[in-house]
């Protein structure tokens, strides 16, 4: 087992792994940036090492520093969290070249499934759905055009590289097709360095399902249910819940023992997610991310699994302590992604924060790295607490989520609490009938209601 783990990322997820650590009798120690340096996670690391200045590209994406700080502190594995370089294959590959260990999937795995159109070529090899379109990489906007009339429009042009919605663009008919295409090249040039696209039929109405996979160095692999992922705003998920309430047990049991045995065949180490769009009783493949989830508390709660100490048990060389037939879902679960922003217009809100209550009782878990006099800096993504919720019934837990938010203060900043409040009483939600497009319908006619109320 590792003595001492490096944890190469901020915030609350690293304040999650550096405490399962201290559970399992690791030292840990996390880098930070010069914005960071007050940090909670900081605070409680074993040791810390600041690696540069508030921008990414200078501390947290700064390979060279990292892994000087692994070196120095005397590390055995480094534990990329989520975002930054967790899915980065050169970061993976040099922490190994490097004498340590990547507590994450092999490069190999990173690079296959970080490629949307190589990944998409994999898992179709291996047996799962996908969405009809383009069986690669387009060469051309030509290309794309009779490749789309064949799948029939809307199409969905999207970038290989990346996510968070950027470089995607709906072509609803053949005259807008060049011009969404265009956009969209041209989005994931500036945003990722690749401009390179491929298309897919465009669902109307899909639901987000992720699966989340665990697997090891012995052949063994599983998958632990599913979590919703369908309030999403600009592509961005605001609440996730487990199980979907859209699914059965047969289509859970049927889409999670098809993703694991992707997973098997591959010969994947560690946590994984599969993501799948789910429409009219058809999953069809999504894309594949090769690291831990900002959502992984849902899972955790519905199946007591820690997953950051499997992910760091595999890493290890240990085999999997639990068969498929071992996992139970138990309950239910919410996650609210509170963001440091305002709950209307969604501008960022970094600041001091002057009062701090994180909620607590029977069912309720607060994973976030703040604290009274924190202040949250305009440097990074702006999430700054994450708020889950278990019970035994979803309407158990719905009341269980209205009651944490009402307790929960985070003052002087503005948060989207309030709108998670908002949205967890319109009926349709509470009724579990929502798709990937709902939240901002329904945000577009709050707003149409309020400019006609004011008028």
């Amino acid at each position: 087992m590792f003595k001492k783990i490096l944890i190469a990322n901020r915030g609350e997820i690293a304040l999650r792994i550096v405490r399962a650590c201290k559970e399992m009798g690791i030292e840990s120690v996390v880098v930070h940036s010069t914005a960071d340096a007050n940090g909670m996670a900081v605070r409680m690391a074993d040791e810390s090492v600041c690696i540069g200045p508030a921008p990414s590209r200078l501390s947290y994406l700064n390979i060279p520093a990292i892994l000087s700080a692994a070196t120095v502190t005397g590390a055995d594995a480094i534990h990329p969290g989520i975002g930054f370089l967790a899915e980065n294959e050169e970061f993976a590959r040099m922490v190994e070249e490097h004498g340590f260990t990547f507590i994450g999937p092999s490069p190999e795995h990173i690079a296959k499934m970080g490629d949307k159109a190589v990944a998409k070529d994999t898992v179709r090899e291996l047996g799962l759905p996908l969405i009809p379109g383009s069986p690669g990489i387009l060469s051309s906007v030509e290309e794309g055009l009779a490749i789309a009339k064949e799948v029939g429009f809307p199409v969905l042009i999207k970038a290989v590289a990346g996510g968070g919605g950027k470089g995607m663009k709906v072509a609803r008919s053949e005259d807008e097709f060049a011009s969404s295409y265009s956009m969209a090249t041209s989005e994931a040039k500036a945003a990722f360095g690749n401009g390179d696209v491929y298309l897919e039929k465009y669902l109307p109405d899909p639901r987000h399902i992720e699966i989340q996979l665990l697997g090891d160095t012995h052949g063994n692999a599983v998958h632990l249910g599913e979590r919703d992922c369908s309030i999403q705003r600009r592509h961005q998920k605001v609440i996730e819940e487990g199980p979907s309430p859209a699914l059965t047990p047969e289509q859970r049991a049927y889409i999670g023992n098809l993703a694991a045995d992707c997973v098997r065949k591959m010969g994947y180490r560690g946590v994984g997610t599969m993501e799948f769009l789910f429409q009219d009783g058809e999953f069809y493949f999504l894309e594949m991310n090769t690291r831990l989830q900002v959502e992984h508390p849902i899972t955790e709660m519905i199946t007591g699994v820690d997953l950051v100490r499997e992910q760091i048990l595999v890493a290890a060389g240990e085999p999997l302590p639990f068969a498929q037939e071992d996992i139970k879902i138990m309950g239910h679960a919410f996650e609210c992604r509170i963001n440091a922003e305002h709950p209307e217009t969604f501008i960022p809100s970094p600041g001091k924060i002057t009062r701090f209550h994180a909620p607590g009782g029977l069912g309720v878990r607060m994973d976030s790295a703040i604290y009274e006099g924190y202040s949250v800096p305009p440097t990074y993504d702006s999430l700054v607490a994450k708020l889950i919720v278990h019970a035994k019934t979803r309407e158990e837990a719905l009341m269980r989520v209205a009651r944490a938010l009402e307790e929960c203060v985070i003052e002087r900043i503005n948060t989207t609490i309030p709108l998670h409040q908002r949205i967890i009483e319109v009926p349709q939600f509470r009724a579990g009938d929502f798709n990937i497009h709902w939240l901002e319908r329904y945000l577009a006619e709050q707003e149409a209601e309020s400019r006609k109320a004011a008028s």
